[in-house]
């Protein structure tokens, strides 16, 4: 029995000090501010940062060292509107009615992948079909490789609104689908939708406050929740910790949300000066996705890739998104980086870097909006955003300096999440 035990413990050390990595990194960005430092080691055990020290700090035997000598290191980046269960295609509308939530899960499994080989280590889920609560419940066992997830499982609608599932049905099949499968209309049914999304699993909440381009449905501007309604979303929402995010394309649906409280309004397509600047005073983030304004734009050229009901919607509003953000961030509103990965394609998320300092944002300060901004929109901050002491070890190795050149992120040959690395080429 005292072999046994002392076996065991011998067992037990080993395992602990092969947790131990030395990260030998040419040159690191922190993101705590905008200053790259060389030649420097970032010490890691299991998954946390234990030490970041000047120098290619020599490590001990029972340690790991992964030279990254020849690489740009920062933190792993976040992109704060995926719809991580599918991607566009012309069969996306008729995928809902032939595909089993078995199917659509097998077929995620590589968007999964092809997400955090890019280097995007976290992504927040705006809506889908529920799959995708298993598809983050299998990435945190280490069943599947993919980001770290935070789900919305199902987007909250109004009847006929966008995110209603049943829109562009015959009348035998819509029914009357009710705050179980996401759709509200009153403040009472808002409450219980997303209690439910609780109990289906979610992290956080996402409405859609306007119509959509991509729903079945002729408006895609128009508010769809009074304020009583959103207001009763973000209550119960808060009770649950829940971070909220509102879908808004329209003025008035947008400025609904931001007065009912909402953390964050994806899109923003149609934002005026009075709502950037009400934002700005409640906090409000926006998560521009300019990748999806420019991918559905493109696709409408195509014939027959859309219904007929979509095509005016999309090249109305997909060449906006990208003069609306411009206006947005030189008001000052604050910034969260997001594509609608999904709707554009997955794995080209960090394109998005290129349209927004196309525009006039800095280098540093849209890598700031994927990393320290994404967290503290998600209030996260605790333990990703940056790369410090204490924090969880997400980093990504790049080839060249994105402060430099931000077409850098195109390629990301060196991925780690939760201190295991994916990726070194």
């Amino acid at each position: 029995m005292k072999n046994f035990s002392l076996l065991l413990m011998m067992l037990l050390t080993v395992t602990c000090h092969s947790q131990v990595q030395y990260l030998h990194c040419g040159q690191l960005l922190t993101m705590e501010n905008d200053k790259v430092q060389k030649e420097m080691t970032v010490v890691i055990e299991g998954t946390k940062i234990t030490e970041i020290k000047r120098g290619y700090a020599e490590a001990p035997d029972t340690a790991t060292v992964v030279d990254l000598k020849n690489k740009f290191v920062m933190p792993g980046l976040m992109d704060m509107h995926v719809h991580i269960e599918s991607e566009l295609s012309p069969r996306r509308y008729l995928d809902r009615f032939s595909k089993n939530k078995e199917e659509v899960a097998l077929g995620a499994l590589k968007y999964c992948r092809r997400t955090l080989m890019a280097g995007f280590t976290t992504v927040r889920d705006l809506g889908g079909t529920g799959v995708n609560v298993a598809l983050r419940n299998a990435i945190n066992q280490g069943e599947v490789v993919g980001p770290r997830i935070f789900t919305a499982e199902k987007s909250i609608a109004t009847t006929g609104g966008h995110a209603d599932p049943t829109n562009g049905m015959k009348d035998d099949l819509t029914g009357d689908p009710g705050p179980k499968e996401g759709v509200i209309n009153t403040p009472e049914e808002a409450r219980k939708a997303v209690r439910q999304r609780y109990k289906n699993g979610a992290d956080c909440i996402k409405i859609t406050a306007t119509g959509g381009v991509l729903s079945v449905a002729k408006d895609g501007k128009g508010p769809q929740f009074t304020i009583n309604e959103i207001e009763a979303v973000v209550e119960a929402a808060a009770d649950l910790g829940y971070v909220t995010a509102a879908h808004a394309h329209g003025a008035e649906g947008m400025k609904r949300a931001v007065l009912g409280g909402i953390h964050s309004i994806e899109h923003g397509t149609m934002m005026t000066e009075e709502i950037m600047d009400l934002m700005k005073e409640r906090g409000t983030y926006l998560v521009p996705t300019i990748s999806a304004g420019k991918y559905t734009a493109s696709k409408a050229k195509v014939p027959g890739y859309y219904p007929k009901i979509i095509v005016p919607k999309v090249l109305e509003m997909g060449p906006l998104i990208q003069a609306t953000f411009e206006k947005a961030y030189k008001r000052g509103v604050k910034i969260a980086f997001g594509t609608d990965s999904g709707v554009s394609p997955h794995g080209d998320n960090a394109k998005e870097f290129i349209y927004m300092t196309e525009v006039g944002m800095s280098n540093y300060e849209a890598l700031q909006a994927a990393t320290v901004n994404a967290a503290d929109l998600m209030k996260i901050s605790d333990e990703l955003g940056t790369l410090k002491k204490g924090k969880t070890a997400d980093l990504i190795g790049l080839n060249t300096n994105p402060l430099e050149d931000i077409e850098a992120t195109l390629d990301i040959p060196f991925v780690m999440k939760s201190g295991t690395v994916y990726k070194h080429e």
